[in-house]
């Protein structure tokens, strides 16, 4: 049987209840490709030992830097580097951006009292 596809957008519209709650859509090797709804603000937080890409596939986001803010249509592409502090946001409403990173990659990096944190990712 060969593998199965996905619609990432139909999928995460039906599938995802609320922001800021990655799914997994795919595994390849040691990292894993997940998806996620945006919300009106994230934490501030970096990711020590891993570079992080966002690819906006519906709606428009922007990436707070400490130094400048970097916005993304959809079809946009950032990668951004381990260590570099970073909160993203929703410019549209519950904007779906699929976001590719090691699999032990925690989603609010080292804002380790974030309630945003989610420690257990469901499948798409």
């Amino acid at each position: 049987m060969p593998p199965r596809k996905i619609s990432l957008v139909e999928e995460a519209e039906k599938r995802i209840a609320k922001v800021f709650d990655p799914h997994v859509a795919g595994d390849v090797n040691e990292s894993q490709v997940k998806i996620a709804k945006f919300g009106e603000v994230f934490d501030w937080h970096a990711h020590e030992n891993e570079d992080e890409a966002f690819l906006v596939l519906r709606g428009r986001v922007a990436i707070d830097f400490r130094d400048g803010v970097v916005e993304m249509d959809e079809g946009d592409f950032l990668t951004i580097p381990k260590t570099v502090e970073h909160r993203p946001r929703a410019l549209t409403h519950e904007p779906i951006v699929l976001m590719f990173e090691p699999a032990t990659t925690l989603n609010t990096g080292n804002a380790s009292n974030s309630a945003l944190t989610v420690t257990e990712l469901k499948r798409l």
